[in-house]
């Protein structure tokens, strides 16, 4: 019966690692088409209707509206596949969620665990490319499945491990502070993934191995897993990032170092024109602000400050450039991106929509978009976790506190 509920010598040894698991034919291949049963998400429940009642709250501009898309428990970053026909939905439990819309009308026809045989660990990162190849990043592995929209219907699928378990960082970094991956494929046809280093601030002797694997960076590798390099340095736990649609330059958000105060240090949105550049910290947690504990040593390294300073603590997570025709003029090229809402801080803030807008120099600023999942009595009735652009034009919006993700249209 199913189930339904309502609600250096180390970057060596990784890559070479991955190289070797790499081919579709591999060994290590995972059968996942197992027989364990899905689990369905009831759509129609009471907390589906209590959730419609908290959108009718949610503050957008003139002729914006926000609905409920589907139920999905604990959801994250999100990817569709090159049809439309299925949204994948990561988590950080042990599952990714698929939200089917097989005739590709608007309305959800199915809500269920995608490949339930399948054992996950944090599986916060999914992509799709455009030929159909689904990636999972979990907390310390890659997985890579080819045509997983049609697993429906695919009786001999299999999950390739382009970075095995324990490879994607050393097994020894393995902690549950800051494992939410995120990866997205690049306009050079690789993939980039970030690595959140595990600690409120790195301590000096870790410094080095993390510069080696990319722990506290972004980094970069072929589709198949091989060629991993370090993308970008002196980022403390980034959990979103794209491409401007225009000139190829990575963007991403990072969240900055906790225990300073409330209002500082502030959080970021980071603009990088090349390989290799390097975002400051541990010696400053935000910003200009000098973390403590590197606050009397020089910065022995060239600093590329913020794109974009956010208010303290919001926890940006994830953002997309919007290039859609649906919505007005003003947001083409724009970012949209998702302030989570803060822990650290006496009174809260966060847990709305953002929209950046970058000129043709390059500057960028910052304003609310959608807000009010955090209540006149400061609590929160939903938190955004990520932003991604569906193929009419609208936007669909993730919320791991209320298990949901939203669609938002324009209509003039």
């Amino acid at each position: 019966m199913r189930q339904v509920f309502g609600s250096a010598a180390l970057c060596l040894m990784f890559a070479a690692s991955a190289s070797a698991q790499s081919a579709p034919g591999d060994p290590d291949a995972i059968r996942i088409t197992g027989p364990a049963e899905h689990t369905y998400i009831d759509q129609d429940t009471a907390d589906a209707d209590a959730l419609r009642r908290v959108l009718d709250g949610i503050r957008l501009p003139m002729g914006f509206r926000i609905e409920l898309y589907a139920l999905v428990p604990g959801a994250r970053h999100m990817a569709l596949s090159p049809g439309g026909t299925v949204l994948f939905v990561g988590t950080r439990r042990d599952k990714v969620w698929a939200v089917l819309d097989r005739d590709r009308d608007g309305a959800v026809d199915e809500v269920k665990d995608f490949a339930p045989s399948l054992s996950l660990d944090i599986p916060n990162g999914v992509e799709v490319s455009p030929d159909g190849d689904l990636f999972i990043a979990e907390r310390n592995r890659v997985l890579r499945i080819a045509g997983a929209e049609a697993f429906d219907q695919n009786a001999d699928m299999v999950a390739v491990p382009i970075v095995p378990r324990g490879s994607l960082i050393p097994e020894a970094e393995e902690s549950s502070y800051h494992t939410a991956r995120v990866i997205k494929l690049g306009p050079d046809n690789k993939l980039y993934i970030s690595l959140g280093q595990p600690y409120n601030v790195a301590p000096p002797e870790k410094l080095a191995l993390y510069n080696e694997t990319g722990i506290g960076g972004i980094i970069r590798m072929n589709r198949d897993g091989s060629g991993r390099e370090v993308f970008t340095y002196g980022a403390r736990n980034s959990v979103g990032h794209d491409f401007h649609p225009e000139t190829g330059e990575l963007w991403w958000t990072d969240n900055q170092v906790d225990g300073m105060g409330d209002d500082i240090p502030p959080g970021e949105i980071n603009r990088q024109t090349e390989k290799g550049q390097h975002f400051g910290f541990p010696w400053y947690g935000g910003g200009s602000t000098r973390t403590r504990e590197y606050a009397g040593q020089e910065v022995p390294v060239e600093v590329v400050m913020p794109a974009v300073e956010t208010i303290a603590h919001a926890a940006d997570l994830g953002m997309s450039f919007y290039t859609g025709d649906m919505l007005p003029e003003k947001y083409r090229n724009a970012i949209f991106s998702a302030q989570h809402g803060s822990w650290n801080r006496s009174e809260r803030v966060g847990a709305r929509v953002m929209v950046t807008f970058i000129d043709a120099q390059g500057n960028a600023a910052i304003e609310p978009f959608a807000e009010g999942w955090l209540n006149q009595d400061g609590e929160y009735d939903g938190r955004p976790v990520d932003v991604i652009q569906h193929p009419d034009g609208s936007i669909l919006v993730s919320d791991d506190f209320a298990g949901a993700v939203y669609r938002i249209s324009y209509s003039p």
